[in-house]
């Protein structure tokens, strides 16, 4: 049964209070029909991106439309100079980071990650790195997946993935493979399937994209 625009913004709020590193008071929740809307200031690019995953993860949530600002003190302002520099030490220590293939622009506290990599955990690995550093306003992640496998995906070993795993309701998840690309079409019936199928699919070894095209349907 869809949920009610009070009940699943008071469940997002819930959750939001939930996540240790938010002060759920920095965050506005408005609800229109499982389009949930985040707004606020708060002081660290990873409390943005955990209010999103916290969203994201609450059932009923279609859509997340993210309007958080991110405002520095004066004490945790870092130059662009900064900023890339505290990158590049941090993906040396980070061994699913290919650092020496991962290219870096900075510009006003926003960050570009560009370059070619072998499997989509070490350009989430980059992701992740980048989003708990201090000074950082925002990331776009633009590295691409050149898988080392000249094998063509198999598409019984996606569905077999999406079979195995617990959390995910397969049964109404098409899979169909082009070459080294992944689309996933159907219905779920939640935001977090969704995403988890996607994250299945990308762990599939020759994927080099995967078009995410599940929509979510909340039963009745």
């Amino acid at each position: 049964m869809m949920k009610s625009n009070e009940t699943l913004q008071r469940d997002v709020q819930d959750a939001l209070k939930w996540e240790p590193l938010l002060h759920a008071a920095e965050i506005g929740v408005t609800v229109a029909d499982g389009v949930v809307t985040l707004s606020g200031i708060v002081d660290s690019y990873m409390k943005k991106t955990e209010a999103e995953n916290a969203t994201k993860n609450v059932l009923g949530v279609n859509a997340v439309v993210e309007k958080i600002e991110i405002r520095y003190g004066d004490a945790d302002k870092k130059s662009d100079g900064e900023i890339a520099k505290a990158i590049v030490n941090a993906f040396s220590w980070n061994w699913a980071v290919p650092s020496d293939k991962v290219k870096i622009h900075v510009e006003n506290g926003w960050v570009i990650l560009e370059g070619n990599l072998h499997w989509n955990y070490q350009r989430e690995a980059s992701m992740a790195v980048v989003t708990q550093l201090l000074g950082v306003k925002g990331v776009t992640n633009k590295i691409t997946i050149k898988s080392e496998s000249l094998d063509n995906v198999e598409k019984v070993s996606v569905e077999d993935a999406l079979a195995r795993n617990w959390s995910i309701d397969n049964e109404n998840i098409n899979v169909a493979v082009s070459g080294n690309c992944v689309t996933l079409t159907g219905v779920v019936d939640s935001y977090y399937q969704k995403d988890q199928a996607g994250k299945i699919a990308w762990d599939a070894p020759g994927v080099e994209a995967v078009q995410n095209h599940l929509l979510i349907e909340i039963e009745s």
